[in-house]
């Protein structure tokens, strides 16, 4: 029954990632028919990510009343209400107003599957788990560009990453007992695949026995600001990678639009296999090894698409900075407990998701204001300082907050 409910987790997390590379790849198509500008696809992702945010913060109490199986089913159906929206915009301001659920649905079930996992699988599987995701949002695309380049249009390709939503949801409603029965599989049957450190075996610990954490105690734990803001500068630099990268192809390589859907989908094809790779080196190496690995990639990613290599060149590039993303946020998350504590957990976690989704809100919509009023082709320099500053507050991190030695 474990192993059953890792795989019901593992199709939430494709599904949470189905939507989010829609918007980059059908973006070069709905502006010119809305008649809005280019940098008009900054603000939708700025209400999406405010959306997450709130529902992040409220993941440490949303959980503890309900449960995570029965978060992430209404979030995961939250979600396909508000795609079907999308599909029948008949104008931009539609299209806002039906992000708002987009982003609420989001948050909660990430940050409440992403506590789950750390608490209660190995390094390995929070990788994997991760690299679900990228299978979603590398999915989420290709389905996009094939309603394009086949005639149906962008809002059928949303109308049916809505109807994937829905069958989720279906198999998430009837997974719930699997949830509920968790915790006494948990004291009565040890699967060797899943015994962890005894770290995570401390998480046995009951809703009445912890209260939810304010915002004002979580910042006030040490260590807790400096990862906040790496956390800030991922999703920053993933997000902006994510929605803009297509812009970039059509704008600065002159890649056509309908090309340039399918190629950044590749960004995310990179996170998947690399995620998935990642959950074997995990085995030998620690969190901020991997972590550092993979800034050291996307380092090389972003040079390789500052080069005069063309077209080629910077689709190799967008490829490297996938593969290098994909380590960072699972090992990140899954050092969570280690760092801080597994009753702190949930709460700092769902804190780290509203500071990873205000860098979403806010890095894409900055760099839309500038490709807007200077040129795109600023988007690698974007890119690079974005990283600069979280590997400074990685750094940062390891000096002021131990691990448990047993995971470092």
């Amino acid at each position: 029954m474990t192993n059953l409910l890792l795989a019901v987790i593992y199709l939430a997390f494709i599904s949470l990632g189905l939507p989010d590379g829609l918007l980059g790849a059908a973006w070069p198509s709905v502006y010119p028919q809305f008649q809005v500008p280019v940098a008009f696809a900054g603000y939708v992702s700025m209400i999406i990510s405010a959306g997450t945010i709130i529902s992040a913060l409220l993941s440490d109490r949303l959980t503890l009343r309900f449960g995570a199986g029965k978060v992430t089913a209404a979030s995961v159906a939250t979600t396909a209400l508000a795609l079907a929206g999308f599909s029948i915009s008949p104008n931009y301001w539609v299209m806002c107003f039906m992000a708002i659920p987009y982003g609420l649905g989001a948050g909660a079930v990430d940050a409440a599957l992403n506590n789950y996992v750390a608490l209660h699988y190995a390094s390995r599987h929070m990788s994997w788990l991760h690299c679900m995701w990228g299978i979603g949002a590398s999915i989420g695309p290709y389905i996009m560009s094939f309603a394009l380049t086949s005639g149906y249009g962008w809002p059928t390709g949303y109308r049916w990453v809505a109807l994937l939503q829905v069958v989720l949801t279906a198999v998430i409603i009837f997974s719930l007992p699997l949830w509920r029965n968790r915790a006494q599989e948990q004291a009565s049957h040890q699967d060797n695949d899943d015994t962890r450190t005894p770290q995570q075996q401390e998480t046995q610990i009951s809703k009445q026995s912890r209260k939810a954490l304010s915002l004002r105690e979580i910042v006030a734990i040490q260590g807790v600001p400096s990862v906040l803001v790496m956390f800030f500068c991922y999703c920053a630099l993933e997000t902006t990678s994510g929605l803009w990268a297509a812009s970039f192809m059509v704008l600065d390589k002159g890649v056509s639009s309908t090309q340039a859907a399918a190629w950044a989908s590749l960004f995310y094809l990179g996170i998947t296999l690399g995620r998935a790779l990642s959950g074997f080196i995990t085995m030998k190496f620690s969190d901020p090894t991997m972590i550092r690995m993979g800034q050291i990639v996307v380092a090389l990613g972003i040079i390789i698409l500052l080069l005069p290599f063309g077209r080629m060149g910077s689709l190799i590039g967008l490829i490297v900075i996938g593969f290098g993303c994909a380590p960072i946020y699972p090992c990140v998350i899954h050092s969570t407990p280690a760092y801080f504590g597994a009753d702190k957990s949930q709460a700092i976690i769902g804190v780290q998701m509203a500071s990873a989704y205000c860098g979403s809100l806010l890095a894409p919509a900055v760099f839309g204001w500038l490709a807007d009023t200077i040129t795109i082709a600023l988007f690698p320099w974007y890119l690079a300082v974005i990283l600069v500053i979280m590997v400074v507050m990685h750094e940062n991190l390891r000096r002021t907050r131990s691990m448990n030695p047993i995971l470092d």
